[in-house]
């Protein structure tokens, strides 16, 4: 039987935009209410908005830089205050700056590794508990087809979402007999303005955020006997070269 999702607390890293206000829309759709983060007071703003007009699940945003371990800790106390708890955890947060390794600064390096691996790390670090106290929960990882595929000019973003892949195991391993699911989810090209391109751009064959945020409904209703822990998303029929 599908689990019921409605009045469940989901916490969503980088909700405000592209992927993550795909998931957040869908999520709420269903009627769980939802804390958005993002470091864009404004566009947390406009997003929360949005996603309260749906009007079945409730949704707060909240100001956080996942890189930021005292921030994460302080955003996750005061969503757990807002909605009495939390049971789904979507780290969702990321960043690509895509030069030569050679050409890379070091703010640069630091920048993806900060917030595509130690933000994942943050936000495990403080819901875990919040989800252990609720009897179980899940936890869904952002990763990327970049992980397991490098290309020229990706070395930061592609060796977070490798390390990414690693620790999703890892922690799936750590955490199941707590009741707590894990999965890595790694899309291929999405439709969004990731990287500076324009957000409509491939829009006629690029997966759509609320294809993510779909497929994440159909995680959390799965049945609490199966674990798919990593999942290849990609678009069906891309442009032949």
């Amino acid at each position: 039987m599908k689990k019921e999702l409605r009045g469940q607390v989901a916490l969503i890293t980088g909700g405000s935009k592209g992927i993550g206000f795909g998931i957040a829309h869908a999520l709420v759709s269903r009627g769980v209410n939802v804390v958005i983060t993002g470091r864009d007071g404004a566009t947390l703003v406009d997003a929360r908005m949005k996603l309260q007009a749906i009007g079945n699940g409730a949704a707060e945003g909240y100001a956080v830089d996942v890189r930021d371990h005292a921030a994460v800790h302080q955003g996750v106390s005061e969503a757990v205050s807002r909605f009495g708890g939390l049971d789904i955890v979507i780290n969702n947060a990321g960043l690509g700056r895509f030069v030569n390794i050679a050409d890379m600064s070091l703010e640069q390096w630091n920048d993806t590794i900060d917030t595509n691996l130690t933000g994942v790390f943050n936000v495990c670090h403080a819901t875990i508990p919040h989800l252990r106290r609720r009897g179980g929960g899940y936890i869904i990882n952002i990763s990327s087809l970049a992980g397991k595929n490098p290309f020229v000019g990706a070395g930061a973003y592609c060796a977070s979402k490798a390390a990414l892949n690693q620790f999703g195991e890892v922690l799936n391993q750590e955490v199941r007999h707590d009741n707590i699911k894990v999965t890595t989810i790694a899309p291929g090209s999405v439709a969004t303005a990731f990287g500076g391109g324009a957000a409509n751009a491939g829009a006629d064959w690029k997966i759509a955020t609320s294809d993510v945020g779909d497929l994440i409904v159909d995680l959390l209703e799965l049945d609490t006997r199966s674990l798919p822990s990593y999942i290849e998303l990609r678009p069906s029929k891309p442009p032949k070269k």
